[in-house]
């Protein structure tokens, strides 16, 4: 009874170990790290980025008027 309980326990630490050791969670990390690129990106040229939608929208809408 006691070696089998030392096994399982074995078992749960390896199984810990081996997740702790895989590297899957580094494109978690990649990917949190370019949403914050992007995010901070979209702060700095908002009023850019809002002018040209403002454009784009501005034209379409005079465009669906012509027709």
């Amino acid at each position: 009874m006691n070696n089998l309980l030392i096994n399982s326990k074995n078992k749960i630490i390896n199984k810990i170990k081996g997740f702790l050791k895989k590297e899957d969670g580094m494109g978690v990390v990649e990917i949190i790290l370019i949403t914050i690129v992007l995010i901070s990106l979209v702060i700095i040229f908002k009023n850019q980025i809002s002018g040209v939608v403002n454009t784009i929208l501005g034209k379409m809408s005079g465009q669906a008027n012509q027709v």
